[in-house]
C-alpha cells in the first residue's frame, strides 16, 4: 500500500470529523447567541464574552478554543484575546438574512441524532418518518429557508416569471405543497394580497404552527393551512400557481403525487418547483455541497421516503431526473429558471 497516501486519507478523516464536531460547535454559538455578542466588538477577552453573552465562563473559554481551532475565531496569543471577523460574522450572526449560513448548523443535531435509526435501516430497509426529527427538526429546516424566503422570493425569485407575477397582482389561487410551516405562502400573500393561499403538508406539528403565525400576522383569511395530501384536495383544476419547494425528492408516491398536482393546475397554470443544486452525474458532485446534500439524503430525504415504501429518489436528483418525473406525470414544459444559488435549482413546470 501506498503510505503517502494512507497519511493523506488519515488527515482527511480528521478533518472531516472535526468538521462534525465544527457543526456542533457552530450549532452552539448560534444558539446562545454567541456569535451576535461578538458580532463587529473586535478583539475580547474570555471575561468580556462571558459578561455580554450571561453564559457559563469553562464553556464558553472551550467553545473559543475550538472555535479558533477551527479557523472560525481569530486569536491574539499576547492579550489572549478572541475575534469573530466581520467576513465571517456576516454568514454567521446575520439570521433573517438570505446569507445567514449559520442556519445550516441546525441540521446536525437533528439529522445525526437518528443516525442509529438510520444504520439499522441499513439492515433492515424502511427507514426514519419525518416526525421522528421532531421539534428541532421542523425549526432547523425553517430557520434555513426563513431568510431566502423573506428576501428573495418576491423580489427575486418570482419575478424571472412575469406571467404568475402579474395573476398573482390580479389575484391568483395558489397551493403550497409541502409548506412546512408555511413561510412562503404567507410571505407571498403579504405581497399580494388580492391572492388567496393554501398550505398543506402531513406533519401536524408544522401546520399548526403555520396557522398560529397566519393569525398573528392578520392573513389567516387568505392563508388556509392543513394537514393534507394533494388527492384529498378538490380534484379540478382551481389553482394559478402550485409550489413545492426543496419536496419533491421527499414524494413517496412521486409520479401519482405528481399527477395530482397536474390536475388541479389551471391550464397556463404554473407549478413552480425549487429542488437542492445537484449535477446529473455523481462526478460533478464532488465538493462539499454534494458530500452535504448526500448527507442530508441519507439521513433524512431518502430515508423519509422509504420509510413511507417510496422510492427514496434522494436529495441530489438532478435537472435530469428532475424532468424526467415531470415528463412521466404528464407536464408538457419544463424550463430550468435562470436564478443564481449556491444550493437551489429553479423550475418552472407546465
Amino acid at each position: 500500500m501506498d503510505k503517502a497516501r494512507i497519511k493523506s486519507f488519515v488527515e482527511h478523516i480528521f478533518s472531516d470529523m472535526a468538521g462534525a464536531m465544527t457543526a456542533g460547535l457552530g450549532y452552539v454559538g448560534v444558539q446562545t447567541g454567541l456569535f451576535s455578542v461578538m458580532q463587529g466588538q473586535g478583539m475580547m477577552t474570555l471575561d468580556r464574552i462571558v459578561d455580554a453573552s450571561g453564559l457559563q465562563p469553562r464553556y464558553v473559554e472551550e467553545w473559543l478554543k475550538g472555535m479558533v481551532c477551527a479557523g472560525y475565531l481569530e486569536y491574539e496569543p499576547d492579550r489572549q484575546t478572541f475575534e469573530l471577523p466581520d467576513e465571517h460574522a456576516f454568514l454567521l450572526a446575520s439570521d433573517g438574512t438570505d446569507h445567514f449560513a449559520g442556519a445550516m448548523f441546525g441540521m446536525a443535531p437533528a439529522l445525526l441524532r437518528v443516525a442509529p435509526q438510520v444504520a439499522e435501516s441499513f439492515r433492515k430497509g424502511g427507514g426514519v418518518h419525518f416526525d421522528d426529527y421532531g421539534d428541532e427538526g421542523i425549526e432547523a429546516l425553517d430557520l434555513i429557508n426563513r431568510g431566502n424566503y423573506e428576501n428573495r422570493l418576491v423580489n427575486y425569485w418570482l419575478p424571472t416569471m412575469p406571467d404568475v407575477v402579474a395573476n398573482l397582482e390580479s389575484g391568483g389561487r395558489v397551493l403550497d405543497v409541502g409548506c412546512g410551516t408555511g413561510r412562503a405562502a404567507m410571505i407571498m400573500a403579504a405581497a399580494f394580497p388580492e391572492s388567496s393561499f393554501n398550505g398543506i403538508d402531513l406533519n401536524r406539528e408544522s401546520i399548526d404552527r403555520a396557522k398560529v403565525m397566519a393569525s398573528e400576522k392578520g392573513i389567516a383569511g387568505r392563508s388556509t393551512f392543513q394537514v393534507a395530501a394533494v388527492e384529498e384536495l378538490e380534484s379540478s383544476p382551481s389553482y394559478d400557481l402550485i409550489m413545492a419547494f426543496d419536496c419533491v425528492h421527499d414524494f413517496s408516491n412521486p409520479v401519482d403525487t405528481l399527477i395530482e398536482i397536474r390536475k388541479r393546475l389551471k391550464p397556463g397554470g404554473t407549478f413552480f418547483v425549487i429542488e437542492p443544486r445537484a449535477a446529473d452525474k455523481l462526478e460533478d458532485n464532488k465538493h462539499a455541497v454534494g458530500a452535504m446534500f448526500y448527507g442530508y439524503s441519507v439521513f433524512h430525504c431518502m430515508t423519509q421516503s422509504l420509510a413511507n415504501g417510496g422510492p427514496g429518489l434522494g436529495t441530489c436528483m438532478g435537472p435530469a431526473r428532475t424532468e424526467s418525473l415531470m415528463r412521466e406525470a404528464g407536464f408538457s414544459e419544463f424550463t430550468q429558471l435562470d436564478i443564481k444559488s449556491q444550493v437551489n435549482l429553479f423550475y418552472a413546470i407546465g
